[in-house]
């Protein structure tokens, strides 16, 4: 599990690191951000559900959905949500670990991509 640390900004952001076990730092900063899930992608694979079973759940046909703040499920293709605060990391991880690469997470703000395939 990720190893987190809050640090200080200038601007007086607050900043939440961690180091994955391969020792990649990550940064995210507490800026609101959105997911959602291709599933033209998932391999059904499951790891998602495993890290956020808050955000991420499977709908009959063993593919993964988002769910909205209220917890129903998102069946539209491309529907976002937002990801509660606390749950920033394990969202990012499930992102970042999935084998099918297709749960994309961007910052809300600005759009762009944090974990995922569109992430830098």
């Amino acid at each position: 599990m990720a190893t987190v640390s809050p640090t200080r900004r200038p601007c007086h952001k607050v900043v939440i690191a961690a180091v994955t076990p391969w020792g990649t730092l990550i940064g995210v900063t507490d800026d609101p951000l959105l997911v959602w899930v291709d599933q033209d992608l998932c391999t059904g694979d499951g790891l998602c559900v495993q890290y956020a079973p808050e955000v991420f759940e499977f709908d009959v046909d063993g593919l993964a959905y988002v769910k909205s703040g209220t917890g129903e499920l998102m069946l539209s293709p491309g529907s976002r949500t937002d990801v509660p605060a606390h749950l920033r990391l394990d969202v990012i991880d499930a992102a970042k670990e999935c084998p099918g690469d297709c749960i994309h997470v961007v910052r809300t703000t600005d759009n762009v991509a944090v974990a995922g395939p569109a992430a830098a």
